[in-house]
């Protein structure tokens, strides 16, 4: 069982990442799936994304949940019956979720340079311009991309824009932590959020203050 890391945030909030090594075969073993989750992991044409959809089931039942759990609301946003909040993500050969007592808001994101040329689409970049080199700034560009995203799934309101309506607060990337806010139809919200690094991918989770 590959279950890679566990992070307790506190008392109530827990993160668990997944490395994807086993086969969709595999990962099918001893998980049942609603009927519309079945028809919805069937349909998928990735083998990397059906690994990861089981992944997580995994991940849920390390913490007590089966897939007959969750649910999703109209704007696609997981939810736990029993009243407990959850995000969830994957990415290439990770997976993770995050369940508290508060929302929360988790991304996985590999770390590439393409986010060099795409991040004037989420972020005023010219704030990062300070960083000495193209390494350094691809991985704060990475974690940003990663806040803005997780606090997206938290958020859950169509129409936010990562440039617009998502402001993160610079920080150190020795700390790997920041705080963040959304603001959207009158609607506030802030964050904190924290990061990891790990070969060579990069996770943002966010807890709302």
């Amino acid at each position: 069982m590959p279950l890679y890391k566990t992070i307790t945030v506190n008392s109530h909030t827990k993160v668990l990442i997944w490395k994807i090594l086993e086969s969709y075969e595999t990962l099918s073993e001893g998980i049942v799936l609603t009927a519309h989750c079945k028809d919805r992991v069937e349909r998928m044409k990735s083998d990397i994304h059906q690994r990861g959809f089981m992944s997580i089931r995994h991940l849920l039942a390390i913490v007590g949940y089966t897939d007959f759990d969750l649910y999703y609301d109209e704007n696609g946003k997981p939810h736990l019956k029993d009243g407990k909040k959850i995000s969830i993500t994957h990415s290439y050969i990770f997976s993770a979720i995050i369940i508290s007592d508060k929302e929360v808001g988790i991304d996985i994101e590999m770390q590439r340079h393409k986010i060099l040329k795409i991040a004037h689409k989420f972020t005023p970049i010219e704030e990062y311009r300070t960083l000495a080199n193209e390494d350094a700034l691809m991985r704060k560009l990475t974690m940003v991309w990663g806040a803005k995203e997780s606090l997206y799934k938290s958020f859950a309101e169509l129409g936010v824009s990562f440039l617009k309506n998502i402001y993160v607060e610079d920080f150190d990337m020795d700390e790997m932590k920041t705080t963040a806010q959304v603001s959207y139809k009158g609607k506030e919200e802030s964050y904190h959020v924290w990061f990891e690094e790990f070969e060579g991918f990069t996770s943002a989770y966010a807890l709302i203050s």
